[in-house]
Formats: C-alpha cells, structure tokens, sequence
C-alpha cells in the first residue's frame, strides 16, 4: 500500500512544494516532502536548487524548461519507476526484464545507496556480477591465447610456448594433436590394465606366478613414459608452480604416475625378503591399480563431465538428504526384520548389523536374494521397506537435473556472451586504427 500520494503523471504545471520531471519522455510529478527523505539524492538536490542557480541546474539535468518548471532526464522511464519507490516505501526492487548491473549504475545516477535494495534483489545482482566476472575471465584467456608473445627472454617465450602447447588444445594444431594424443594414452592405458587381467593373457615367471604378457608391459610403459613427460612439461611451463602442484587435477595425475615408478623401485631395489612380504605385494597391486585414476583427466576436456561434477555439488544437499532418509530406513527396517524373522527356524537375519546389507539392496531394489524374508510379516516388511526406497530415491531427481540444464545453459550462454564481447572488442580497436590512420 502506498503510504503517500503516489507521484502524478499529468501534462499541466506543477503546484506548490511540487518538482516535474520528464524521464525519456514520460512527465512525473513529485512531492517535494517525499523528495527530502533522500536528502542526499540527485532529485532532493535538484529541488533545493534555486530557479536562478543555472549552472547547478545544468549539473543535475540534461535540461531544463523554465516556462514549464520541468526537468529533463535522459535516462530509462522504466527503472526510474522502480528508483521513485525508494521514497514511498524506502525500499526497491527491481523489474523483471531490467538488467541488474544498469540498474546499479541508475541508482549511482540518482545517487541512491544501494543498501535500499531488496535481499532478493540483492542475490539476483550477485548472481549476476559473478556472471560478467565469468565472462570477463573468459574474454581474458581468450585474449592471452590471442596476443602475440611478449615476453623479454628467449626463457619465457620458450616456457609460454610450452604451456600453451600443453594446456591450450585451441591455441594451435599441434596442441590439440597433443591433447588427443594424450586423450588416447589414457584409453590405452585403461584397456591395457583391463586386459592384463585376463589369465589367458597371462604369462608365467620363472616362480610360476601369473604375471602381465612383455607386449603390455611394454605398452603400459610407453603410455608412463608419455604421462612423466607431459607432467614435467606441463609443470616446467607452468607460470604458478605452487598452482599447479596443488590442483586437484594435476594431484590425479601425480598419484597416476607415482604407482608406476614405486613398483619399478620395489622391484629393481628391493630385497628378496622384501618382495616376498604379501602384505608389499598387495600394496602394490593397489598403487598400480590407482593409476585408472587417470581417467579423470578426460575431464578437463569434456565440458559435460564438468556440468555434471558442478550440477552434484550444488545438489550436495539434496544428496545429503537422501543419504539420512535412506539410513533412518535402513536402521529401521533392518531392525524389524530382524526381530520379525527371529520366530523361523531358518532365518536368514543373524544380527541387526548383518541385516543392513539386505536392507541396502532392499531400498536400492536390487535384491541380490542371498538374505531374503520367510514369514509373512517380513516379506510385508519387505514390501513396504523397498516401495519407500523408491519413492527416497526417486525425490531428489528433480533437483539434480534442474541443477545441470541450468548450469549447462549458463556454461554456453557465457561462453557466447565471451566470444561476442572478444569480436566487440577486435571490432572496436579495428574501427580505431582506421580512425587514425584517416587523420594522419
């Protein structure tokens, strides 16, 4: 509800203790008692203005009209609606269809703070200004990729190469036949490791032990060789080299490299009593089988693996919440069967613990049928434990692709707005050459 007179759009002359301005076109009347609220504000300064005081007049307006008393502003008539309601309700809000970040910059005109503006408004301008900061980091690496080197030192332009060699699939040919090459290592890898594991593949040593045919061997190590060699380009070029260490990424591909080289030093160093320690051997199979964890590099170059990992951490809370459901489910339905199948000779549910896994693949619905109910009240028990899982599981799938069609979308809207805002620019700084090779 309005508080005070609402401001008058009308044609005819202002009353007394009344101000008209006309923004873009559209004629608006005000109170001056309204005004002085917002003593600070361009409008309450231009009310206190006298009638004579031209320049200060010309300061505060595009323009003014002493027959009519009126005001003229260049500015948008539809955020200058929203900023009036500061006077009203001391508080604004702003319109669908009005960009936020020129919103702000009519507020600065008007000279309004912009703590007036509502908490919603307010998440919705933050939201947007981490847009345009992505966008702005965008333009700036394609523009790094774009400028020719400048670096002093044959050192740096050595070291830049590199690193937009190994780092910058886009930057050139030969460093996107890098990134496919490194994209098909990974592959080979994988499958060398699977397939090593096949027994018929197999081949016996000399204690007749079951050990990885020489050709795969042979493959596997040609595949670390390349790994070693891209790591250490990747971080002799790298211009943050504490950076580069301690990413999650390059951590993948470190702890990937490092199995290999442990297992070549336990067997080229280590001592007879050593190698036949099984609790060595074992730690061994499982560092080599770490290095699958060089699968997670295909992400740096997929931009669907990246909307998904960003889709399932903003639904952290969601999952969160499925997880509690499903435990307080599990806890519970366990426990009833359990105490339900006790009356049957035969039963299968020794303890409440070693009922969770059947209340697991129960709720999970897929029922492996090695622990399964035999009296009537458990298989209802049963019943009623896997239609809940279904329906726990089945809440917060919404969430969860809403997050990523919305992350997605972002993702390929920022990154058209980066290529628009890169041609603006390549057309602005084009337009000023011509301009000065004209006046020259």
């Amino acid at each position: 509800m309005w508080t005070v007179p609402k401001p008058k759009y009308r044609t005819g002359s202002c009353g007394e203790g009344e101000i008209a301005v006309n923004i873009g076109g559209v004629r608006v009347v005000l109170y001056g008692d309204v005004l002085s609220r917002y003593p600070d504000s361009r409008l309450a300064e231009l009310l206190n203005c006298s009638p004579g005081n031209h320049e200060g007049i010309s300061s505060l307006c595009d323009d003014f009209d002493p027959g009519r008393n009126e005001f003229y502003f260049d500015r948008d008539p539809d955020a200058f609606k929203c900023i009036i309601d500061v006077y009203y309700f001391n508080e604004i809000h702003i319109k669908p269809g009005i960009c936020p970040i020129c919103f702000i910059k009519e507020m600065e005109f008007w000279k309004i703070d912009q703590s007036v503006l509502d908490e919603c408004c307010k998440s919705y301008l933050s939201e947007k200004e981490e847009e345009l900061t992505e966008i702005a980091n965008k333009v700036k690496v394609i523009l790094e990729d774009l400028e020719p080197d400048r670096c002093v030192t044959c050192t740096q332009r050595c070291q830049r190469f590199l690193w937009r060699l190994m780092e910058k699939p886009g930057s050139s040919r030969s460093a996107r036949v890098i990134a496919i090459a490194s994209f098909l290592s990974v592959l080979v890898s994988a499958v060398v490791m699977c397939v090593g594991t096949i027994p018929e593949l197999q081949v016996a040593d000399a204690e007749g032990m079951l050990v990885e045919h020489p050709t795969l061997e042979a493959i596997e190590t040609a595949c670390m060789s390349w790994f070693t060699a891209e790591y250490l380009l990747r971080l002799a070029s790298s211009p943050h080299k504490l950076h580069f260490v301690l990413s999650f990424m390059n951590v993948v591909d470190f702890m990937a490299i490092v199995p290999f080289y442990v297992v070549l030093s336990l067997t080229y160093f280590g001592t007879s009593s050593m190698m036949e320690l099984t609790n060595v051997q074992q730690a061994v199979q499982a560092l080599r089988i770490m290095r699958i964890a060089r699968i997670f590099k295909l992400a740096r170059h997929s931009a669907g693996l990246q909307t998904l990992t960003f889709a399932l951490k903003r639904s952290l809370k969601e999952l969160g919440l499925l997880l509690l459901y499903m435990s307080v489910g599990i806890f519970l339905f366990s426990a009833l069967a359990y105490t339900l199948e006790q009356s049957h000779p035969e039963t299968l549910f020794r303890s409440i613990p070693q009922s969770f896994w059947w209340a697991i693949i129960t709720m999970t619905t897929v029922g492996y049928g090695d622990i399964y109910p035999k009296t009537t009240l458990g298989k209802c028990n049963a019943a009623v434990s896997f239609l809940c899982g279904v329906i726990a599981i089945a809440l917060p799938i919404h969430p969860i692709i809403n997050n990523f069609v919305v992350y997605y979308n972002k993702q390929k809207v920022l990154e058209t707005a980066a290529k628009h805002e890169v041609e603006l620019m390549e057309l602005k700084s084009g337009r000023d050459v011509r301009r000065k090779k004209k006046f020259m």
